[in-house]
């Protein structure tokens, strides 16, 4: 079983927000897109009385309520329209995620420049493209990266997606790197946390006879984990509940390693766990 496998601080940080605010008895709470990416987890809180704002247009709309701003963070837009709304707004974005925020907005202010190394799309990324003020590209692969073309007397900011594979942001990185650019400024953004399940899932599944990595079909970090995994063991299930387990591809005998993502609560990895026991 991995040490570091559930929840991280920003993400157990955001749901105990929530939480607070249902206790609290605050009507009606509104989260901006699902707290966190788990499926799970976001059908509780939906069966507590929270509600998903999906879009800006929804948002526009609000005439009163709470609104929670969820971990991924949201783009800069988006506090002006909650600023103009009769809501109470509680920031969960995770303290990573938004030491992000800082860097690209000042960077950017200051002329430069950004590139995001991530997921084109992913609700983090998102966020943190609303906070740069010039010209901002996402790079997730090689090929982009390969393809990536810049004015050489423009300064550029490089930062990553905090969940994003630590290898892979060396590389691209590298590959950027070869355009021979005088003003680059590299800022290796990814999570500390993120940095270490990945170092131990690769190292379980390295001598483990199966892998489990259990996480939400929407998470990117647990995405991840199931890719670091599968290179190192070929058995290797990603799953999102103890229900999708089928306990007949587990080997008779050996070892099973367990991971989870970042959004992945403890209950669910302890039944799991539990299960492969048996």
């Amino acid at each position: 079983m991995a040490k570091t496998a559930g929840f991280c601080f920003g993400v157990k940080r955001a749901v105990e927000q929530v939480y607070r605010q249902i206790e609290e008895g605050v009507k009606p709470i509104y989260t901006y897109g699902p707290i966190i990416h788990n499926e799970e987890v976001v059908r509780k809180l939906t069966e507590a009385g929270v509600r998903i704002i999906e879009d800006e247009k929804q948002l526009e709309s609000l005439t009163e309520g709470t609104v929670i701003i969820r971990s991924h963070g949201v783009a800069q837009r988006i506090y002006r329209i909650l600023e103009n709304r009769e809501v109470q707004v509680v920031d969960a974005t995770c303290p990573f995620v938004k030491k992000i925020h800082r860097i690209v907005h000042e960077h950017s202010k200051n002329g430069a420049d950004v590139v995001i190394i991530g997921n084109d799309g992913h609700p983090e990324v998102e966020g943190i493209k609303g906070w740069c003020c010039k010209k901002v590209t996402v790079i997730g692969t090689e090929e982009e990266a390969e393809a990536f073309t810049h004015n050489c007397d423009t300064p550029l900011c490089i930062v990553s997606q905090t969940t994003f594979n630590y290898k892979k942001f060396d590389k691209l990185v590298e590959i950027i790197l070869k355009m021979s650019y005088d003003k680059v400024d590299i800022l290796n953004t990814i999570c500390s946390a993120t940095e270490e399940r990945q170092s131990e899932a690769r190292m379980i599944a390295a001598r483990a006879d199966c892998m489990i990595v259990i996480g939400g079909s929407h998470s990117s970090n647990t995405r991840k984990l199931y890719e670091i995994c599968q290179k190192e063991c070929a058995n290797t299930y990603y799953i999102q509940t103890l229900k999708d387990l089928d306990i007949r591809l587990l080997p008779s005998r050996g070892c099973v390693g367990i991971t989870a993502g970042a959004s992945t609560p403890n209950n669910l990895i302890e039944e799991v766990s539990k299960q492969c026991q048996i």
